[in-house]
């Protein structure tokens, strides 16, 4: 830590914030590595529920980023963390959604089943199906407990905006008339995993992104300063047309002066 500065800890976003798609931002790149070179701590905070922590870091590295699996937060950990606080050691789960899930829940010690579960919890599932849709309907009709990893509708891609996980999560809410427990961006179960990880007060803490629907209201929602960056999701009209402030605006990562 150097106490020379306010924010001895910063929660970075990825897409949008740090590259977009296939293409690294220049300027995110400067600034992690700005925060590294004053020795100042930095969690990369994802909603992204298919890739295992090592797979997210081995992304960001290829685009230059210094990046251990450690300092990866996913909401599939997310969600497996809060699963194993809310029900105890090996909880019964039934997941939708791909390997970053799967393999996160695995590794907390949750069993992986169908048969009466515990809970039901959805992530982005690229083979989705109706007899997915059924089991995870009738374990919560049956009391399963129902999370959701997170609530983003919608997918960028280079295709376009794609279905993602929280349409998923919703199709199933709209079956069994409830809303899940969600777990990533804006919610706090996420926001508070890599606060522990971290090691830094709220007040020490910077959280950075592009999207304010889930950056910035994660922020304002857990009491964490932010900075929203122009380079992705939201545009600049978009934020000022809204009601959510960060308490630092920019267009370029470039521009931050360490604080």
């Amino acid at each position: 830590m150097n106490k020379n500065y306010r924010y001895q800890g910063y929660l970075i976003d990825l897409d949008g914030t740090l590259f977009r798609g296939k293409k690294v931002i220049a300027e995110g790149l400067e600034f992690v590595r700005g925060i590294e070179e004053r020795g100042l701590s930095l969690i990369y905070l994802t909603n992204n529920s298919t890739r295992r922590p090592e797979q997210v870091a081995e992304k960001l590295r290829h685009f230059g980023y210094p990046a251990q699996s450690e300092q990866i937060v996913t909401s599939a950990f997310a969600a497996a963390q809060t699963l194993v606080e809310t029900f105890g050691e090996r909880p019964s789960v039934y997941a939708i959604g791909e390997e970053g899930l799967l393999h996160a829940l695995s590794e907390i010690g949750c069993r992986v089943t169908s048969d009466h579960p515990d809970a039901v919890v959805v992530g982005l599932d690229r083979e989705f199906s109706y007899e997915k849709m059924k089991r995870a309907v009738l374990a919560i009709q049956n009391g399963a407990r129902f999370f959701g990893t997170n609530g983003d509708r919608v997918l960028p891609t280079e295709e376009g905006l794609l279905p993602g996980s929280g349409s998923l999560a919703t199709a199933v809410a709209t079956a069994v008339g409830m809303e899940p427990i969600w777990i990533g961006k804006p919610q706090r179960p996420i926001v508070d995993v890599a606060m522990a990880r971290l090691g830094c007060s709220r007040e020490e803490t910077l959280i950075v992104g592009d999207n304010v629907m889930t950056d910035i209201l994660a922020g304002e929602t857990c009491g964490i300063d932010s900075l929203f960056v122009t380079t992705g999701v939201t545009t600049l009209e978009e934020y000022e047309a809204g009601n959510i402030s960060a308490t630092y605006v920019l267009n370029s990562l470039a521009s931050w002066q360490f604080i």
